[in-house]
């Protein structure tokens, strides 16, 4: 989900400008109440599928473009580089502008752009449509969010409404590998196009059909302000497309990478030292690298990284298995269950107190869950996985919600402004995180499977009798299909090179659940060990100033 959705923690605390249509603090019907909850989850699954379209269809994208897989690859990089920084833009323009019309020309643009698809002709057409798709889909998280929140009294805001904002978050792209194989069928990307314009057009009706309540406009855009938020859409953007791309060209073969890489290092600094010397900064730098906040920063980006596994490891692990698309909709369809329990087994328990028993909960079912999956072999099937992959789905909305209402409340504490620095926070941690995982993730996969498949072919030379034994018996098996023996021996020698290969890809997904599993042991360690310090510190006043305590005489040498 993007950090935009978190703009508005407690929009019911701000008086509305003008007459709103009841009394301020008149609960809305039910009726009512649950067509603006409707509409939040309508307007989030629109926004997280929309992204799970291109990064689930990405071969047969590729196809329909006359295109290679690493070419439309390009479209993963153009959807997700604006959405980086979009949202700390729109939370200006709402503020200056009005919520109502920020919602309803967000949502207009929406479904624009999806009109907009229809004309992809080719590859570079279909990159402009993507990229201006990430920035048009940019606010409907921020609408998700103020739509769920609209009806709900100030008790409920944050108990109800942000566990389930952001589980469908989470659902969003996992939903999207549920209804694409029956969407592509025979239209192939035209299938998607018109999903995506369906749900745009509903969620635009929705919109003009429930108005949320604006908060009195202010002039909040300084020129400052765009100066430094372009500086950071060039760092975050380029960050991204790295990233992403990375493990695809591998880091050092092409030199545009590190080029990019230093162009984001360079503005993200000027973006810094600017923000640094302000009176009115759009970011309080200072407060984002305080011991508090940094973290929980480490701490969103380590939860990031290690779910990863979800996005970047099964899924294609069993494409190299040759598992099709259609064959994991069961799989994905527990994911999205699983992830949506998480969220509302939260409803009746969230209090921040018990925001680290949450978290420890969560990493030890993806510790276990990804130990799970690390006993993996080519003839695993997606049904085998649906325990463990659950277990990471749910354990994913448990953490989340907890995490960002810590971070908001910690906002909250120290005014309304600290909201927009926190917002950088999530961004990073969320759209940076997801894409440095993923990157770090295939680049691990990569590596590993080098390595297995040289130890592979070693064990296997041709002098090797288990090798010439293993062709006898394929070959055997080809007789009844091939004639001539020469061509049944090196057909055998083709396919066993081919179960080689994927022999070294599972080894080497293995070895990566291992290391999720690892990470998550070593967070949760992390974690209890930070809970033992500050229960000492509470018992142990002394600790919080250990050169604070004065000297008694008797204890003064003459």
């Amino acid at each position: 989900m993007s950090g935009a959705a978190l703009m508005e923690p407690a929009p019911a605390a701000v008086e509305p400008a003008a007459a709103p249509a009841r009394p301020p603090h008149e609960p809305m019907s039910l009726p009512r109440s649950l067509a603006y909850i409707g509409a939040s989850l309508l307007i989030g699954l629109t926004q997280g599928m929309a992204q799970g379209f291109v990064s689930t269809n990405i071969p047969q994208i590729a196809g329909d473009l006359g295109a290679t897989v690493t070419q439309a690859s390009w479209l993963m990089a153009a959807f997700m580089a604006p959405r980086a920084a979009m949202p700390l833009l729109l939370i200006k323009i709402r503020a200056q502008y009005g919520l109502r019309r920020f919602a309803e020309v967000a949502i207009l643009i929406y479904a624009a752009v999806a009109v907009l698809s229809f004309a992809i002709l080719d590859l570079r057409s279909a990159l402009l449509v993507q990229f201006c798709s990430g920035m048009a889909s940019a606010p409907l998280s921020t609408l998700a969010f103020l739509y769920m929140l609209e009806p709900l009294p100030p008790a409920w805001k944050m108990r109800l409404g942000l566990p389930l904002v952001l589980a469908t978050s989470l659902v969003g792209p996992m939903l999207a590998r549920v209804v694409s194989p029956a969407l592509m069928g025979d239209q192939g990307w035209n299938g998607l196009h018109l999903m995506t314009l369906g749900m745009a057009g509903v969620a635009l009706g929705l919109v003009y059909l429930l108005p949320l309540k604006s908060p009195p406009r202010v002039k909040a855009i300084a020129v400052l302000d765009l100066v430094s938020w372009v500086l950071i859409a060039v760092g975050f953007g380029g960050l991204t497309v790295a990233f992403v791309m990375g493990a695809i060209y591998w880091w050092t073969e092409v030199a545009w990478l590190g080029w990019i890489m230093a162009l984001s290092v360079v503005t993200l600094t000027l973006a810094v030292v600017i923000e640094l010397h302000r009176k009115a900064p759009l970011l309080d730098i200072r407060w984002l690298v305080s011991p508090a906040m940094l973290h929980l920063t480490i701490t969103l980006l380590i939860f990031r990284l290690v779910l990863s596994e979800q996005s970047s490891g099964a899924p294609r692990m069993f494409q190299v298995l040759g598992i099709m698309q259609g064959q994991l909709v069961g799989l994905f369809a527990v994911i999205s269950a699983a992830t949506m329990l998480g969220g509302l087994a939260l409803v009746p328990v969230m209090k921040p107190e018990r925001v680290p028993l949450f978290h420890m909960i969560a990493l030890l079912l993806i510790a276990a869950g990804a130990w799970m999956d690390s006993h993996s072999t080519i003839d695993t099937i997606p049904a085998q996985m649906m325990v463990s992959q659950a277990m990471i789905g749910f354990a994913g909305a448990l953490f989340m919600a907890p995490a960002m209402m810590q971070g908001l409340l910690s906002a909250l504490a120290r005014g309304p402004n600290y909201i927009l620095s926190f917002i950088v926070i999530f961004v990073s941690t969320q759209s940076l995180g997801g894409a440095a995982g993923s990157g770090l993730f295939s680049t691990f996969i990569n590596h590993r499977q080098a390595l297995h498949l040289q130890i592979l072919r070693e064990e296997l030379s041709a002098t090797s009798p288990q090798l010439g034994q293993a062709i006898a018996q394929r070959a055997a098996t080809l007789a009844g299909q091939i004639g001539d023996p020469a061509l049944r021996k090196a057909q055998a020698l083709a396919q066993i090179a081919t179960d080689a290969s994927n022999q070294a890809y599972v080894m080497a997904y293995n070895d990566a659940y291992r290391l999720t599993g690892l990470v998550a042991i070593a967070a949760l360690c992390a974690l209890i060990l930070h809970l033992w310090r500050d229960w000492l510190v509470g018992r142990l006043p002394v600790l919080r100033h250990p050169f604070s305590r004065k000297l008694d005489p008797s204890e003064t040498r003459p």
